[in-house]
C-alpha cells in the first residue's frame, strides 16, 4: 500500500542544497535528530501545560518541520559520511520518544478516551520496533504501511489543526483513536510478514 514513505526522495531533493550548507557549517546528523526530539518534548509538555485548544496548532507546523529535520539527519548521515552507532540508535530512539510526547495531549480532548489515546503511542512504537528488527531478522529496516511515521505526522497534524481551530469534538470522533490503533496494528503485521517472506527469499537465494 503506497504511503507518504515513497514520496521521501522527492523531499529529499528539495532539502539537499540545504543540508549541503548545514554540513558546511558543522552541525552533525545526531545534533540534527536529538534537536528535533527535544523540541518534541518541549512541544507536547507546552500544550499540555497551556491547556489551550489553540496550543494544538503547534502541531501541524512542528510535524512539517520535524520532517525536515527527519530527512535532514538522514542525508547528512548518508550524502555527509556521518553514519555512526549511536547515529543508529538515536534516530530510532528519538523518534519514539518524540511521537509519544506529540500524541500525548491528545488524551486531554474530549472524547478522546486516554486508554485508546495511550493505546496508538505503544502500537506506534511497537511499529517503528517491528521496523527495526528487520536486519535482526535477515530483512531490511522495514517501513510498510498503512501506518508510518511520516502519515502518522500528516494524521496526527491534521487532527490538532481540527482541535487548535474548531470547537468541542462531536461524539464520532471518539473513534479516531481506536480506528488509528487498528491502522497501526495492520502496519505491525505487514512488518513483520514481509520481514519474515524478506528474509525467506533471501536465505534462499544462491551465496
Amino acid at each position: 500500500m503506497p504511503t507518504l514513505y515513497s514520496l521521501k526522495p522527492r523531499f529529499q531533493a528539495l532539502l539537499r542544497p540545504l543540508v549541503k550548507r548545514i554540513a558546511d557549517a558543522g552541525i552533525s546528523a545526531n545534533q540534527i535528530t536529538l534537536l528535533a526530539a527535544i523540541i518534541s518534548a518541549i512541544a507536547g509538555a507546552g500544550i499540555i501545560w497551556s491547556d489551550s485548544r489553540q496550543a494544538f496548532l503547534i502541531l501541524p507546523v512542528w510535524f512539517l518541520l520535524r520532517m525536515g529535520l527527519n530527512a535532514i539527519d538522514g542525508m547528512l548521515a548518508r550524502e555527509f559520511g556521518q553514519k555512526s552507532t549511536l547515529g543508529a540508535y538515536l534516530n530510532e530512539l528519538c523518534d519514539v520518544v518524540a511521537d509519544a510526547a506529540l500524541i500525548a495531549p491528545f488524551a486531554l480532548v474530549a472524547p478522546f478516551a486516554p486508554a485508546w489515546v495511550f493505546a496508538v503511542i505503544f502500537l506506534a512504537a511497537l511499529s517503528e520496533y517491528a521496523g527495526v528488527m528487520g536486519p535482526l531478522a535477515g530483512a531490511g529496516r522495514r517501513y510498510d504501511g498503512p501506518f508510518g511515521k511520516s502519515d502518522r505526522a500528516l494524521v496526527i497534524g491534521a487532527l490538532g489543526m481540527w482541535v487548535g481551530i474548531g470547537g468541542p469534538l462531536p461524539p464520532w470522533t471518539a473513534w479516531i483513536m481506536p480506528v488509528l490503533a487498528l491502522l497501526l496494528a495492520v502496519t505491525v503485521l505487514n512488518r513483520v510478514r514481509n520481514g519474515v517472506a524478506e528474509a525467506a527469499a533471501s536465505s534462499k537465494e544462491p551465496q
